[in-house]
């Protein structure tokens, strides 16, 4: 994965992150920040969180593919 200084993190555009808005949570710029936003989300996310990231990440790289959710 790149590293994303905070000078690239500030740069982005807020469509580059799945929970935007004041947050700017989880970024997904690219294919490796989106699985690992996939990840980090399902650990510590909420699940309106998790809602957002997987429907973004399906959205903007739908090749990723994703585990099953349980309801």
């Amino acid at each position: 994965m790149a590293k994303l200084t905070t000078a690239g993190r500030k740069r982005l555009r807020g469509s580059s992150f799945a929970v935007d808005g004041k947050k700017r949570k989880y970024p997904i710029h690219d294919i490796s920040h989106a699985r690992a936003a996939l990840q980090r989300v399902s650990q510590f996310g909420t699940l309106e969180e998790k809602r957002k990231v997987r429907a973004a990440v399906k959205r903007k790289y739908p090749q990723i593919k994703q585990a099953k959710k349980s309801v």
